[in-house]
């Protein structure tokens, strides 16, 4: 069926051009009455056919760049703060950007159409990040400056979605191949296959193995994997176990789409660039460049929490909110037109955090549910949010009294903003004395990100970013931006340091546990998850001592600062959690995949979830396939 076809001829004459953006279809019209009063003839047409279509002014219609950006300043109240207007030509869209985003919007999105009827353009808002982002900056450009390119590629996509498309077909089968991330934590991947589809959910590494072990990477040269036969990857969140690997697949000659949330496009951007930092740092060769970065950008299609899209002919996407980190996503899928709904949960939370609302539970419909198990065996019984609060400050607080310095070793996305809204509330409540709060790696960057996209956030953290009292961009807080800044903290007084990365496997908390591990009035905090073989798993087991390099040679380190292990406040969900969430979820599955854990926690946690759920549980192994249908 040709679906453009159809529509054109409900049109007739009114549309010079019908195309695709992704699953979306896009109509241009040089009609200029027709553009300002037709969207109640488009309505009837998506009520009929059951998607989205959105019409815009062709180009020869459109208000000039310089009047519009002028009509734009005399529509928008001057209280919005418009800090950027983008033109974004091949697609007839205008972007205006502002620190007051409803003040732009309207009442019921009045001024918006008040801008699209005085100049015809499209208007679409975004929010002026509070914290300036180079990594936002620069991806922004990426997307505007291959705007040809990118409506290609748009239309590309939708041309295959549609080449097939058929609303009444239901039968074949869906299996799927698991690259990564089984009976292990790192380098998540799963390749879904069914007769129409193949598609990659997550492309990940393992952080905490060294890059000579092919450990470290999905297992891509199985007989399933045709990076030509890809049709698209879906990520779930952007740590890197989730999507490190994702950049190598557009340097090997992937084309095809990207489907994430526009925070986990952003972080993994950033992620990306320091992993290329990292590798040049200890003299190897990155595994990708930032060219093939920009490739990912180039080919991401960013989709909002509850947002519904088809990513190929018979199967269609869900994201919805996991509670792990900034723009992390559960996923949905509907596969085969509601022959099988499968969720993949990837990484997720099941309480309400201080940055994040808990993972949601509700959804349309489910037969099988891909579950993570970091925390899942019996003994993973995490203590309440309050109690690892309180864990943190005391820890913090006889350091400092002791005349110490904290070492908090933080994955740069969650947890750290996470300690942060501690910390700060700690410091300003009198729970904490007012000390020196250093910020190390990409954490500040990290920030940057979280404030241009607080709807993703809290309901406090999103309303204090609103109200200008982002906890974020405090004055407690000190950035440290050189390896000279770095020294003033080396030599300084009792402090609290917060720097990446998480696990100790290079980056700026390496430099800061050499310096800090010798002495016994120092303290390490961990408080997120340390890897099988990372360095900070072997401080947490009782190393005490370790070989480091220091200025081009290689020194023994004692480890003689004193080590504490925060496990409640992990980003992760702790066996009762984990039980929890199934006991909520609505409907119940009838299948339950364990993965994303060590042997011991998946095979203990699918044991516990047969016997309270009575339906069928696995804990595949790494390149074995488990056919849902």
């Amino acid at each position: 069926m040709d679906i453009l076809k159809k529509i054109q001829d409900k049109f007739s004459g009114e549309i010079t051009e019908a195309s695709f953006e992704g699953a979306n279809i896009v109509l241009y019209t040089d009609n200029e009455n027709f553009f300002k009063n037709g969207e109640g003839r488009i309505k009837q047409v998506v009520d009929e056919i059951k998607k989205r279509v959105e019409l815009r002014a062709d180009e020869k219609i459109l208000l000039s760049q310089e009047k519009t950006e002028k009509k734009i300043k005399e529509i928008v109240p001057v209280d919005a703060e418009v800090t950027e207007i983008i033109f974004d030509v091949q697609r007839s869209i205008v972007i205006i950007e502002a620190k007051k985003p409803g003040l732009v919007i309207g009442k019921q999105g009045s001024i918006l159409e008040e801008v699209r009827q005085a100049t015809l353009w499209t208007p679409q808002i975004q929010r002026s990040p509070a914290i300036k982002s180079k990594i936002t900056e620069s991806i922004r450009e990426v997307l505007y400056a291959n705007n040809n390119y990118r409506r290609r590629f748009l239309n590309s996509i939708g041309k295959k979605i549609y080449a097939d498309w058929d609303p009444s077909k239901k039968e074949g089968w869906i299996r799927l191949v698991f690259l990564g991330g089984a009976r292990q934590v790192g380098r998540s991947c799963i390749l879904l296959q069914t007769p129409n589809s193949n598609i990659m959910l997550d492309c990940g590494i393992d952080p905490a193995v060294g890059t000579g072990n092919q450990d470290k990477f999905p297992q891509l040269d199985v007989p399933e994997f045709d990076m030509a036969k890809l049709d698209a990857v879906i990520i779930s969140h952007a740590h890197l176990d989730h999507i490190g690997l994702l950049p190598y697949l557009y340097k090997m000659g992937y084309k095809g789409p990207v489907y994430m949330t526009t925070p986990s496009r952003d972080l993994g951007a950033l992620l990306a660039l320091d992993f290329i930092g990292v590798a040049y740092k200890q003299a190897e060769k990155p595994l990708f460049s930032s060219t093939d970065i920009k490739e990912m950008v180039k080919h991401s299609i960013c989709l909002n929490f509850n947002e519904v899209t088809d990513v190929t002919p018979d199967v269609r996407l869900t994201f919805y909110n996991s509670g792990h980190v900034l723009g992390s996503a559960m996923v949905h899928l509907n596969i085969g037109n509601g022959a099988h709904n499968l969720l993949y949960t990837a990484d997720y939370k099941y309480v309400k955090t201080r940055l994040l609302d808990p993972a949601v539970t509700t959804f349309p419909r489910l037969e099988s549910v891909i579950t993570e198990s970091t925390y899942g065996s019996k003994n993973d019984i995490l203590p309440p949010r309050a109690v690892s609060e309180d864990q943190i400050i005391e820890a913090i607080k006889k350091t400092i009294e002791r005349g110490g310095k904290v070492l908090i070793p933080e994955l740069g996305l969650g947890r750290a903003q996470e300690s942060m809204l501690v910390i700060e509330d700690a410091i300003k409540s009198g729970r904490l004395p007012n000390i020196p709060v250093y910020i190390d790696g990409m954490i500040w960057d990290i920030n940057a990100i979280h404030t241009a996209y607080p709807d993703f956030l809290s309901t406090r953290v999103r309303s204090q970013i609103f109200q200008d009292k982002n906890p974020f961009s405090s004055e407690i807080f000190s950035r440290v931006g050189s390896p000279q800044e770095r020294k003033l903290v080396f030599e300084g007084g009792p402090c609290v340091v917060l720097a990446t990365s998480g696990m100790l496997m290079g980056g700026a908390s390496v430099e800061y546990l050499k310096e800090f591990a010798s002495n016994e009035k120092n303290s390490i905090l961990f408080v997120c998850y340390q890897g099988v073989g990372s360095l900070g798993r072997q401080i947490q087991d009782g190393l005490k001592s370790t070989r480091m390099s220091s200025d081009g040679r290689e020194e023994t380190v004692a480890i003689n600062l004193e080590v504490h292990t925060i496990a409640g406040f992990s980003a992760h969900p702790g066996r009762n959690e984990i039980l929890s969430f199934f006991n909520n979820l609505r409907p119940k599955p009838k299948r339950i995949i364990v993965n994303h854990g060590e042997v011991s926690k998946s095979m203990d946690l699918a044991s516990a979830l047969y016997k309270l759920n009575r339906v069928e549980t696995n804990v595949p192994r790494i390149m074995e396939s488990i056919r849902l249908r």
